[in-house]
């Protein structure tokens, strides 16, 4: 029997549920696309699949909307496959186990893929029904969203008439999200020389860190591990000579480094000590609300490989301490919302080059072209270069949206109040439908989600109930 056969409304559950059935992870994706191929055919619906799994399907206007502009129905195929540890799973191979929990849905010991699964069971809800009133529909299905917004880059828009979208891949209900950063990662290389030294080797740590996500958290304040490693140094180069080693520090671009490591040799192993026992003072001093568990140690290194010469280490310290990071503008549109922003997620040394790794994010394009060009001027003045890969366009706030007033309007009248307008600095697949589709009026919703990519993964029922709801009346009124 299926599990959520009884839930309402039943034809969405019952697509999600076929949809669990079969292995949809991020790069196993084309069963999952030619099932939805399969739907298309079944029905007569036009549709476009394309090498890498995407499938747009279509359904014309119903009779009364012939005239009216279509509009794009957005979600994404693929799913973060995560699960317990005592969990047998072959989530390559095998579907998931559905449950009901009170007015939750659950897989047994993974992830549910609600995230963006019940993007696509509305959607094909909605081509599947003869009694819903609707313009033209264009079902936009992509995949590998969750490993780099993948098939968004590569999709064919063309076949798309519709400059309306409706994005349904956020995950708490009554959030209407209208913006998003665009970005790239950069990668900041210094070319390394190294010579002998006679002085003392010590390794500097520095941990404890709280950390987080670069575009959730950018705006916590929280410390930047390898940004306090730099200050350190250039501290210590103040009291006595100073050759680096190594630095070494992060883990992700887009995650704020909770921990660095330097080795290092000195002139004068005490007034070094005592450089890092002050500085450890003072940053424990000014992070102490946002990282209270910070903490510098030194202790004795061993090493056979000569440090950077005197000017290598300048530059060194020159770029850890002159790069920017953290928030550069905040935007006028939306309070409180971050704008521009980078972080220095990942710093590795190798013999002959130190590597800063950034997250760059904006939601102005021109600003994040600004950053890249503040970054490659800054490392040609130190003998260096820039590399940039991963470039995905931002979704720019748009102060006349009808889409928008349209979707408020509703919401106001079903919910009895209005829905929170909001913005976030990370990346959504929103951002690349905009580059592609000019005047894209666009709006992105979903039902409450709580623990998206863990185990502990959960729907509401009841959310996806209003949001169902909520939708069909949308369509119903967008003449």
């Amino acid at each position: 029997m299926n599990v959520l056969e009884q839930l309402d409304p039943q034809s969405v559950f019952h697509f999600f549920e076929q949809m669990c059935a079969i292995p949809h992870g991020s790069g196993n994706t084309k069963a999952i696309s030619d099932w939805c191929a399969s739907f298309a055919q079944e029905r007569g619906l036009e549709y476009h699949q394309d090498a890498d799994n995407n499938i747009i399907i279509i359904k014309e206007a119903t009779p009364g909307y012939e005239q009216a502009e279509p509009i794009i129905l957005q979600g994404h195929l693929d799913m973060v496959c995560e699960k317990e540890l005592n969990c047998t799973k072959d989530m390559e191979t095998e579907g998931l186990d559905l449950m009901i929990d009170g007015d939750w849905v659950r897989a047994k010991g993974t992830t549910l893929g609600g995230d963006d699964g019940i993007a696509v069971a509305m959607a094909l809800a909605v081509l599947d029904a003869n009694d819903l009133a609707h313009p033209r529909v264009e079902a936009v299905f992509t995949v590998d969203e969750e490993i780099g917004l993948l098939g968004a880059d590569s999709l064919d828009v063309s076949p798309l008439k519709g400059r309306r979208m409706i994005n349904m891949d956020s995950e708490a209900e009554g959030i209407f999200t209208v913006s998003c950063a665009g970005g790239n990662t950069t990668t900041c290389i210094l070319p390394l020389c190294r010579d002998a030294f006679s002085g003392c080797a010590l390794r500097i740590t520095v941990g404890g860190l709280t950390g987080g996500h670069s575009g959730a958290e950018i705006d916590k304040g929280r410390a930047n591990a390898n940004m306090l490693m730099g200050r350190i140094l250039q501290a210590i180069a103040l009291r006595t000579e100073l050759r680096i080693q190594a630095v070494n520090g992060g883990l992700k671009n887009n995650a704020i480094p909770v921990e660095s490591v330097a080795d290092i040799w000195v002139a004068d192993e005490a007034a070094a000590r005592e450089v890092i026992a002050e500085m450890a003072d003072a940053l424990k001093e000014e992070y102490r609300v946002t990282d209270p568990a910070l903490h510098i140690s030194t202790e004795a290194a061993e090493t056979a490989q000569n440090p950077l010469d005197a000017a290598t280490t300048d530059q060194v310290i020159c770029m850890l301490t002159c790069l920017p990071n953290g928030i550069l503008a905040m935007s006028a549109d939306i309070p409180g919302l971050v704008q521009t922003s980078l972080n220095l997620g990942i710093l590795t040394t190798t013999d002959e080059e130190l590597c800063a790794v950034f997250s760059l994010r904006s939601s102005i394009d021109s600003q994040l072209q600004m950053l890249k060009r503040r970054l490659t001027c800054l490392m040609n003045q130190l003998g260096g270069r820039v590399e940039f890969e991963g470039e995905y366009t931002g979704w720019q706030y748009q102060e006349h949206s009808p889409l928008r007033e349209l979707m408020v309007d509703v919401f106001q009248e079903q919910y009895g109040h209005a829905p929170k307008i909001e913005a976030i600095h990370a990346g959504l697949e929103c951002g690349l439908f905009a580059g592609k589709i000019p005047g894209l009026d666009c709006v992105s919703i979903g039902p409450d989600m709580p623990e998206i990519h863990t185990p502990r993964e959960r729907m509401s029922i009841s959310s996806v109930q209003r949001i169902w709801k909520f939708l069909v009346e949308v369509l119903a009124r967008a003449k």
